[in-house]
């Protein structure tokens, strides 16, 4: 079964200008967003057994890209629109 990749613009459609304002504006916001998907390529990678990992590592991986992602979404949901 082919997984897919959970980029934050299909996650949050509806934030889809705000995350491209704060990716040029917010040094802190780009680099959350470019550790989020470099977890989510290597998720990726894993879930499609082109690099095999443990479970246990793909579990932290997962966790890893949740909890980048939760803090994304608060700086989205409360920056200025």
């Amino acid at each position: 079964m082919q997984h897919e990749h959970h980029d934050l613009i299909h996650e949050f459609p509806e934030y889809r200008e705000k995350i491209h304002n704060l990716k040029m504006t917010n040094d802190h916001f780009k680099k959350l967003f470019d550790d989020y998907h470099k977890l989510d390529k290597e998720v990726y990678r894993v879930e499609n057994d082109i690099e095999p990992r443990s479970d246990d590592a793909m579990e932290d991986l997962k966790k890893r890209r949740l909890a980048l992602k939760d803090e994304l979404f608060q700086i989205l949901r409360h920056s200025e629109p």
